[in-house]
């Protein structure tokens, strides 16, 4: 069933694995077939400003609502929900029955922001067959984690917590790292019924991770330490007495840059904050905690030494903290996660948002791309 969508998409939706998935649907329907998926705090629709130049270029674009966002249905919000229902795999799954359900074998390219562009990679990894090629944006992939190796006849070692969170905690300045403050309890209540209002902390926490925030200066971390990681900017580790919504008021832009605002105008982001009302923010933290739990990385680990062989590309704001979040990750991915790399950009005037930053730029990077993969 197809109607006019949010934000100008139209609509369709499918049925899998008990949920209904809210899909925008567009451009030719004969047309090559990439597949967008979206990643937090965001939905579907922040493909938006893309879509249309992709779909001028003859292609059709499906973008669902992933599982724990927006329109799609009959997930839980419960934080004591069953999490195995939110682990990467089964996100794969999700993707292979959109791919069923619209009536093809394959997809010309998953293409991934943010936790969408972790699904988009591991999409890659487990059915380069489906997936003919990839492009992964602000979040690079370091490959599925090792097996442990050469350790027979070896007493196994006891699981042990990552001294860094105790480490960050200890500084003269305490912080936290927000992945793991995103796995607490309070987290989804923090920002749901932030003081400040939904709306209101979203324009805030965007402002912050964007370029429009002017501190943003990424560089390479040396490593996974406290002392590191501590300069990192509070969105991505936070001070420790403070919660995300208070984390970012402090850089709530004023009157005038947000009507200044381009590529998230007030009555863009009432849409996001009119949804995030309704739904919360619990579904999308549920990936986090699949993560920082551990409780999966055994299921990961199956598929341990493989890597990324089809044609794949990283596009990234040049003023996205996120593509150096974690030390070495985006230089493991260019040698070694990802094999036939022909392309990484870094996109002038673009935080951590950049297809709706830069969508331009972002769209004549797609389409180069999936030229010279096509050669």
């Amino acid at each position: 069933m197809t109607s006019d969508g949010a934000l100008g998409g139209g609509m369709d939706t499918f049925r899998h694995q008990g949920l209904t998935f809210d899909v925008r649907d567009g451009g030719p329907a004969e047309g090559e077939v990439v597949l967008l998926l979206h990643g937090f705090p965001q939905d579907a629709t922040s493909w938006r400003h893309v879509e249309p130049l992709l779909h001028a270029a003859g292609l059709r674009t499906l973008a669902p609502d992933q599982r724990g966002y927006g329109r799609t249905t009959g997930w839980s919000a419960d934080y004591d929900g069953d999490l195995a229902a939110f682990r990467l795999p089964n996100l794969v799954r999700d993707a292979l029955g959109l791919v069923a359900a619209f009536g093809y074998t394959h997809v010309d390219a998953v293409i991934g922001h943010d936790f969408g562009s972790s699904v988009a990679a591991w999409c890659a990894l487990i059915r380069p067959d489906v997936f003919r090629t990839v492009v992964m944006m602000s979040a690079p992939f370091s490959g599925p984690p090792s097996l442990p190796f050469n350790t027979a006849n070896e007493p196994a070692k006891p699981a042990t917590d990552d001294p860094v969170h105790r480490e960050l905690a200890a500084l003269p300045r305490p912080r936290k790292h927000y992945q793991w403050y995103y796995s607490t309890r309070p987290a989804n209540d923090d920002m749901h019924r932030a003081p400040q209002g939904v709306h209101d902390f979203l324009r805030a926490y965007y402002h912050h991770k964007s370029a429009d925030w002017k501190d943003n200066t990424p560089y390479p971390l040396h490593s996974w330490s406290a002392g590191e990681l501590a300069k990192l900017p509070t969105y991505y580790v936070m001070d420790l007495a403070k919660d995300m919504a208070a984390t970012v008021a402090e850089e709530m832009p004023s009157r005038e840059a947000i009507a200044a605002n381009t590529w998230l105008p007030d009555r863009e982001l009432a849409y996001y904050s009119a949804e995030y009302q309704r739904t919360g923010f619990q579904g999308g933290l549920q990936w986090y905690r699949c993560g920082t739990s551990g409780a999966f990385t055994a299921e990961l680990q199956t598929w341990s030494g493989r890597s990324i062989d089809q044609p794949s590309a990283f596009i990234s704001g040049k003023q996205d903290w996120g593509t150096y979040q974690r030390p070495g990750v985006f230089e493991a991915m260019q040698t070694k996660a990802c094999t036939k790399m022909i392309g990484c950009h870094l996109v002038d005037g673009a935080g951590h948002w950049v297809q709706q930053e830069q969508p331009d730029e972002v769209s004549r990077l797609l389409l180069q791309f999936l030229a010279r993969a096509a050669q």
